[in-house]
């Protein structure tokens, strides 16, 4: 099963950018970018990222900030955070050189046993356990066992490629290609005629809903903008006032506590919906207006270098729109 996976690979490779060669900083990159994203979202951003920043020691010297720019639109901006510490522990540690060992490369920001193995065995040809998010742990734990003894002795890299490339092309979650499988023969749920059914995969996940009155805050041709915070939901992302409230008059008030700033409602401009992992925010969008310029305001050229979160981005284009 192992030769026919690995030879069907080999003749049916998908073309990706980080594909080109085995260079440990560029796989790190890209199994970091592909968490929680598809391929096709992530070729651009690849591309963008490496031409900007083409080594370790170019990621380690530049600000988080141009980090998150670069990330922009991908979502799950802790991943950037990461990287970008990551790249510096490289450097003072390992002299900017990626760590060969799997401990050492586990041992790095936001890196788990799936991405250290999936780096290891790409870049460097080691074999590796995978762990995929198959509901429960004991589940997780079989497939480790069962992979260990699949990939002793074989190309571990083209072996966990090929596997890959085979779920994405072929043993979709929903009607599998099973005609088309070079490892039909081996497979048990095409045998028994299960292939629709397996594997089960329910995940219990419970969403939190939020609402939002959120604030587009001008004076003249400027925006009032905050950063938010470390360690929390879009962190160091730039983004407009939202408060909890009921009303755009709440709103008011919770601004004037904050700021000490009087503001005038403009306008309601649009109800956006946007969907996180687990949470949802329903924002309801207002136009408010300060009578003098504060700190904190930027122009649109301005923002246009800041990294915004996609969900005020979303905000924002709503308030370009509706004029």
């Amino acid at each position: 099963m192992q030769k026919q996976l690995i030879k069907w690979y080999q003749e049916n490779k998908r073309d990706f950018p980080w594909r080109k060669d085995q260079d440990p900083y560029h796989i790190w990159i890209s199994e970091i970018m592909l968490q929680q994203t598809t391929t096709e979202t992530v070729i651009p951003y690849y591309n963008r990222f490496l031409k900007n920043f083409p080594n370790v020691e170019a990621l380690a010297s530049a600000s988080l900030e141009e980090v998150y720019k670069m990330w922009e639109g991908l979502g799950y901006y802790r991943r950037a955070k990461h990287i970008h510490e990551s790249a510096q522990i490289i450097l003072e540690k390992y002299q900017g050189v990626f760590p060969y060992e799997y401990d050492a490369i586990l041992s790095l920001k936001g890196i788990g046993e799936y991405t250290a193995g999936a780096i290891s065995s790409i870049a460097y040809g080691k074999h590796y356990l995978i762990k995929e998010n198959i509901a429960e742990t004991k589940v997780q734990k079989k497939i480790y066992q069962i992979v260990q003894e699949l990939i002793l002795n074989h190309d571990a890299s083209a072996y966990n490629q090929g596997m890959t490339d085979l779920g994405a092309t072929i043993c979709k979650p929903v009607h599998p290609l099973c005609l088309e499988c070079p490892i039909q023969k081996g497979c048990l749920a095409f045998k028994k005629k299960q292939m629709d059914v397996l594997p089960i995969n329910i995940k219990k996940i419970k969403k939190q809903e939020i609402s939002y009155i959120t604030g587009i805050i001008t004076y003249q041709n400027k925006y009032f903008l905050i950063q938010n915070p470390p360690g929390g939901l879009l962190e160091n992302l730039y983004g407009f006032v939202q408060y909890d409230v009921e009303s755009p008059y709440s709103f008011v008030s919770s601004f004037q506590e904050e700021y000490q700033q009087n503001l005038i409602i403009q306008a309601h401009i649009k109800d956006i919906k946007h969907v996180f992992s687990h949470r949802t925010w329903r924002m309801h969008v207002y136009h408010f207006i300060l009578d003098k310029e504060i700190e904190n305001m930027y122009t649109l050229e301005e923002i246009n270098q800041l990294p915004l979160s996609t969900a005020h981005m979303k905000v924002l284009k709503a308030y370009l729109s509706s004029f």
